[in-house]
């Protein structure tokens, strides 16, 4: 029987499951996964007939034997604690914690600017020529903006008078940032609770959301109403200003938004037709009026890929949400 590797045997599975199914899984990988198994699938050439049948049979059996699992970061340090050293543990659940990127330059790159910024301010010009040097231009660009001036500029020299810099430097620098920087903020990025639970309710739909807010008022007013603020609902997108409107309409499907546009108010309605041509903004209303009767289910769930689909534009830093005390959300 041919023996596959890990990646190898995903490879198999998603080449089996088709391209429309492998797609939505691929979707819900994470970018090292999916560069894994996308290199395995290139390379994995002609698996035979009777060893795909037994990496399904195999897929199956595993699934079938071990029932509901819940992943959480409690159950992955209790495993990791059975087989590695206890600080081994520590030092890999902060860096799991922390910003996501297989090297540590990449996990840079995905650390907000202006905290960024705020370290290395204290750090040497020369440091910080290097850390800006190998991370992303823009997300440089944004560091060096945010750096007082005159420090600003002592880093731009440096920058500018560098050479290739030592494999064993570059190594301690790294081992300096991973040690100071990122363990200090993995510690402070632990989500809070209330942000979990917004998160959560965001994605329930209208009543029973309702009912389970509801019923936690009555326990702990003041928790629910946190989570409350900490919500970004469909009706909310009347914050958006119309570059942003703009924006989520060429990423949303037309099907989709008519959906969900059919349960929205008045006001909300014309901000998205406000921010279409006048063209476009005609079909859609003819669109809407041509809908009849729908599930609220199924607006609910248009609403809430809408969401969605802003929470990612403004991840990329595309456009800015706001929640509803008019102040700026971070994702």
């Amino acid at each position: 029987m041919l023996r596959l590797t890990g990646p190898q045997k995903a490879a198999t599975l998603m080449l089996a499951l088709g391209e429309e199914r492998a797609a939505d899984l691929l979707a819900r990988l994470h970018e090292d996964e999916i560069r894994d198994i996308s290199a395995a699938m290139a390379t994995l050439g002609t698996v035979p007939a009777a060893a795909v049948e037994e990496l399904c049979r195999e897929f199956a059996e595993i699934i079938g034997r071990t029932g509901a699992l819940i992943g959480s970061w409690e159950a992955t340090e209790r495993i990791l604690m059975r087989s590695l050293p206890k600080e081994r543990v520590a030092q890999i659940m902060e860096e799991i914690r922390g910003p996501a990127g297989r090297t540590m330059w990449d996990k840079l790159g995905n650390v907000n600017e202006a905290v960024l910024a705020n370290y290395l301010k204290n750090e040497y010009p020369q440091t910080v020529a290097v850390v800006l040097s190998k991370v992303r231009p823009d997300h440089a660009a944004r560091v060096l903006a945010l750096l007082p001036e005159g420090f600003a500029m002592e880093v731009v020299m440096r920058m500018l008078r560098m050479d290739t810099v030592q494999k064993d430097a570059l190594e301690g620098l790294e081992r300096t940032l991973r040690t100071e920087f990122m363990s200090n903020l993995a510690r402070g990025q632990r989500r809070d609770a209330h942000e979990m639970m917004a998160e959560i309710f965001n994605n329930l739909d209208r009543q029973t959301e309702a009912r389970i807010l509801g019923a936690l008022e009555e326990r702990n007013r003041e928790a629910a109403e946190r989570i409350r603020a900490l919500m970004f609902t469909f009706d909310d997108l009347q914050r958006l200003d119309g570059m942003a409107i703009q924006a989520l309409v060429r990423e949303v499907e037309k099907d989709r938004l008519v959906l969900a546009l059919k349960g929205a108010s008045e006001p909300l309605r014309e901000l998205f037709f406000r921010n279409m041509t006048e063209r476009a903004a005609n079909l859609l209303r003819e669109d809407l009026a041509a809908l009849g009767p729908v599930r609220l289910r199924d607006v609910d769930e248009a609403q809430a890929a809408i969401v969605a689909t802003a929470k990612e534009l403004a991840a990329r830093g595309e456009i800015t949400l706001r929640d509803g005390r008019d102040e700026a959300m971070v994702y």
